[in-house]
């Protein structure tokens, strides 16, 4: 866990001096079986839930040396993190270049300490949803739990306040309005992946349905 947090920041470092290289993931920008979109489709359980800043919370924790809870001013108060990134989601649709701000992943790690025993981070939302990742996929310099995308505050229907952005998986692996983030021992799947999504999803190979 220490060197994958030393080599994001080195990653990291290296972005915002503007010398960092986009990783290639495919010769096709654009993942099979995707289309390029303009705007940005609204997708959710139905339910967009709003929470007054006043009364958001970030809960982080599990197995972890220093267990969190950040209001939204503290969370406004850590380092902010600007990336360009390209969304891709498992109903086909893709939006490149999509300019998001907001507080790196590893900036959160760093802050509480993972344990040697943590391997998967499991994350719950507002609206009931959850969703589940290795720690090793959120270990990038991309990922980034955003409240600002395109220069503005992230609309409620884009999962704002804050919602979890991962470029490299498809979009449901990012929850949309975050409540908790917890450091697990082993893997849990979420509200998708419990119902025959994949659990890795991993854009360039069409991962998108469980074979189970």
């Amino acid at each position: 866990m220490k060197e994958a947090f030393i080599a994001a920041k080195e990653r990291w470092a290296r972005k915002m001096a503007g010398q960092a290289k986009p990783e290639i993931r495919s010769e096709n920008r654009l993942p099979p079986g995707q289309r390029l979109v303009s705007n940005f489709p609204v997708l959710d359980l139905g339910v967009k839930p709003e929470i007054p800043l006043d009364r958001w919370e970030l809960k982080i924790g599990g197995h972890v040396e220093n267990p969190t809870v950040f209001t939204w001013a503290q969370f406004m108060e850590l380092p902010q993190f600007r990336d360009t990134s390209d969304l891709h989601c498992v109903t086909t649709w893709s939006q490149f270049d999509m300019a998001w701000e907001g507080v790196s992943f590893f900036s959160l790690a760093e802050l509480v300490r993972p344990k040697a025993s943590a391997t998967h981070v499991f994350f719950k939302s507002y609206d009931g949803y959850s969703t589940n990742n290795p720690i090793e996929a959120l270990m990038d310099d991309d990922v980034l739990v955003a409240h600002r995308w395109n220069g503005a505050p992230l609309a409620v229907e884009h999962g704002g306040p804050a919602r979890v952005i991962v470029p490299k998986r498809y979009a449901w692996k990012g929850a949309k309005w975050i409540r908790e983030i917890t450091f697990m021992d082993r893997d849990i799947l979420g509200f998708w992946e419990l119902r025959g999504y994949s659990n890795t999803a991993d854009p360039w190979t069409d991962d998108r349905f469980s074979n189970e």
